[in-house]
């Protein structure tokens, strides 16, 4: 869960008019250091990103020149050490976009898609300094106050639910059916949000990251869902996070509450759908762990903080811009140089990993949430959703096991991420956990067809209570500005985490 490189929203700067078309296929003038550097938006990144990295790091040392959508110049941090530098001195490189060179020079189109990544918002992700530390302690001192274990409850109680909509298929594709939906799903329970608003934004914040034809539409409708949200609670406060962050002595007016919130649910939705893919992934397919986890030598914390070294759910986080000339890693960087945070390059750099093969159980000194005064506020929040929702997929389906050769799955890498596209698997067919149905997550038929041309269900939205009539059924919408309740299910005897995985590998009991 990070909310260090999530998109601002549409038209959120001004960008100078465009002296440059998208495919342009020179970097701006006086870049003689970017001269045939490697696009971060071509396919060699696009296949196979960590073997670009390695090349560069060969090539260049601990920071090298790239290219950005646009041919727009950028410089890659590379190194661990230097990654650090980078993100602990706000004052040498700031979260400012509105001091990037190619910007103020022309060279970045209006329409240019890196905008919505980085053009400047009144946030706290873009601001250094008092104004950063008046945002931020907004956002750390209302996370803070929410209930983990009441966390966890939700994570389990939906992850049941989806998890009964193919158990009884005895095959699944986990990364469509189960890690795309289940983070949003808590979210929108932690924002005090309808149960509903769930699947739809889920679609939207998937449009919005990928940049499709609709990406446009789908941010209008996250935006104006969160808006019409933030409306209700000024009206019903409850202790959920909206309301904290409305109470909080920082006293954020209602669009700095409701860019925060859209902050947060795109980010943190994204990097924990691939975090738990990567980490369920991670225990079916490598050999490393299954031994160490059947011989409760591993645990599943353990086996998170690994996918975050090996496989972060960001590999590049922007961005940082130079506030003066300045060196770094023995480049010679402009002010208002863009600089990227090679965070999955950095994680493997020889100088603080020489064996890649070492396990790194129980090391958090990881680059995976970023760094500095703007590391990612909801980490220990995104570790809960990973490791309860994994623990409760095992228990349920402990025979689960790939359907494809690992050699065969599919991985998508965009400059910023890479991720599965699928991650089938087949298991015993099992029955719906009638404790998990109390509380239906409602259906994904019940979603519009496309998500941006429809508007977020408004103050009058009809009420009702969740359908109990099976794990099918769809649940009406909560009144307007009600928190859905979420009752935790009733205890029952469960087997310890090693037992249960020893279990899975097919390994017996201990003597």
């Amino acid at each position: 869960m990070t909310a260090s490189s999530t998109p601002s929203s549409a038209g959120g700067t001004s960008a100078s008019s465009a002296h440059t078309s998208h495919s342009g296929a020179m970097p701006p003038p006086g870049c003689p250091a970017h001269a045939g550097a490697v696009r971060l938006s071509g396919d060699e990144h696009r296949t196979d990103p960590m073997g670009v990295y390695e090349q560069l790091r060969e090539k260049h040392g601990p920071v090298a020149p790239v290219l950005v959508e646009g041919d727009l110049p950028a410089w890659l941090v590379l190194g661990y050490r230097e990654n650090l530098e980078v993100v602990r001195t706000p004052n040498r490189f700031s979260r400012d976009s509105r001091i990037w060179n190619s910007l103020l020079q022309g060279h970045v189109p209006e329409d240019s898609p890196l905008l919505p990544m980085i053009g400047w918002r009144p946030l706290c992700v873009f601001v250094d300094g008092a104004e950063h530390e008046r945002l931020r302690a907004a956002v750390t001192e209302s996370l803070a106050k929410l209930d983990r274990r009441g966390i966890r409850r939700y994570v389990t109680r939906f992850a049941g639910q989806l998890i009964d909509r193919f158990v009884a298929d005895g095959e699944a594709d986990l990364v469509s059916k189960f890690a795309e939906h289940l983070p949003m799903l808590v979210l929108t329970q932690l924002f005090g949000m309808p149960e509903e608003y769930g699947p739809r934004l889920v679609e939207a914040t998937l449009d919005l990251i990928k940049g499709s034809e609709t990406a446009f539409e789908s941010d209008v409708f996250v935006t104006e869902t969160v808006r019409a949200h933030v409306a209700r609670r000024r009206e019903e406060p409850a202790h959920d996070f909206t309301s904290l962050l409305m109470a909080h002595p920082a006293n954020l007016d209602d669009e700095e509450v409701a860019q925060h919130l859209r902050l947060i649910l795109i980010s943190a939705n994204e990097t924990t759908t691939i975090c738990i893919g990567n980490t369920l992934h991670l225990v079916m397919t490598d050999h490393r762990f299954r031994a160490s986890l059947a011989g409760v030598r591993m645990t599943l914390p353990d086996a998170v903080e690994q996918v975050l070294w090996d496989e972060p759910s960001i590999m590049v986080c922007p961005a940082r811009w130079a506030t003066g000339d300045t060196e770094i890693g023995n480049v010679q960087v402009k002010a208002g140089d863009m600089l990227l945070l090679g965070l999955a390059a950095g994680n493997t750099d020889p100088a603080v990993r020489p064996d890649l093969t070492m396990p790194m159980h129980g090391n958090r000194s990881h680059l995976a949430f970023s760094g500095g005064p703007h590391e990612c506020p909801g980490q220990d929040i995104g570790r809960a959703i990973t490791e309860t929702a994994v623990d409760v997929l095992l228990t349920r389906l402990p025979d689960v096991e790939l359907a494809v050769a690992d050699e065969d799955l599919v991985w998508v890498s965009s400059w910023m991420s890479r991720h599965l596209t699928e991650l089938p698997v087949r298991f015993k067919p099992g029955s719906v956990d009638d404790t998990a149905a109390r509380n239906v997550v409602p259906s994904q038929a019940a979603r519009p067809e496309r998500v941006g041309a429809v508007p977020p269900p408004g103050p009058d939205a009809e009420a009702g209570g969740p359908a109990a009539a099976g794990a099918n059924a769809v649940a009406a919408a909560p009144a307007a500005g009600a928190v859905p309740t979420a009752e935790e299910p009733p205890s029952r005897p469960r087997k310890s985490l090693g037992a249960r995985i020893a279990g899975w590998f097919g390994i017996g009991k201990r003597r």
